[in-house]
């Protein structure tokens, strides 16, 4: 399959996908600091078990800055529990406060409004935090244009023949961005509207943040990125798929 073929492909699942499922909303939170925790805390774990945690952090009143800033480690570690690792990431949350306060005052919005290579190399710089975690802070907390890419993604695009599950992260990125940017350029006359929903209930209630304004290109990497978690969660699960119920099975190669 040629380049150009392969970028029209994820055109097209990302048109199939949105046709049938509509806007996911993610990230589900109510502020940028909120995705942050939450990007740290769904490392090697199930989003729901990260509900949990967040649950604790919202009825502590610590999912602030703030509130990060004072509680004690010990206590960060019991309400997080539910999240797993949960001594490793209190520790990642801490540094990145500590972070935060010493390059930027403490201040979110001064972090959000550097230059986003800046900023992925800065947060890419600190413990615990790789590709796909800086990148969820990017595109979710910052609205920058930046592709997250997850073990969903390269399950997805290997078995469709796209691109291997061995390819490195920036060649998936890549990809997907360079894919995905002729159809904002479609959208772009509606950025301040956010997508219509579809015919499957979304994958998780509106929030402040699934709703903020943002451009056509980020919007479609936010929903492009919610759709794949979508596809391998119901169906390219990685050792059963789904495929003949799956609504990218037409996609799927031929066997000769």
């Amino acid at each position: 399959m040629s380049r150009a073929s392969k970028e029209n492909e994820i055109r097209q699942y990302y048109r199939t996908l949105h046709h049938a499922w509509g806007a996911q909303h993610w990230w589900p939170a109510d502020t940028p600091f909120e995705v942050i925790v939450g990007a740290y805390l769904t490392q090697n774990t199930a989003w729901t078990n990260v509900e949990k945690a967040l649950t604790n952090l919202r009825d502590a009143q610590l999912l602030t800055v703030e509130g990060m800033r004072s509680v004690r480690l010990a206590k960060l570690e019991r309400l997080i529990r539910p999240s797993g690792y949960f001594r490793q990431k209190a520790k990642r949350l801490k540094t990145f406060i500590q972070f935060l306060d010493l390059e930027y005052e403490g201040s979110l919005d001064k972090l959000l409004s550097q230059p986003a290579d800046k900023l992925r190399d800065e947060l890419l710089g600190l413990n615990g935090i790789g590709p796909e975690t800086a990148d969820s802070i990017l595109l979710y907390a910052g609205n920058y244009p930046i592709f997250v890419v997850d073990a969903y993604t390269r399950r997805i695009l290997d078995r469709h023949q796209i691109l291997s599950e061995k390819a490195s992260y920036e060649d998936a990125r890549q990809l997907l961005q360079r894919s995905l940017a002729p159809v904002a350029d479609v959208l772009q006359e509606k950025t301040a509207t956010p997508l219509v929903s579809g015919t499957r209930p979304a994958a998780h209630a509106p929030s402040a943040m699934s709703t903020a304004r943002r451009t056509a290109l980020v919007q479609v990497y936010n929903e492009m990125h919610g759709l794949i978690v979508g596809v391998g969660k119901y169906y390219c699960g990685k050792s059963r798929a789904k495929c003949d119920q799956c609504p990218l099975q037409s996609f799927l190669p031929r066997v000769k």
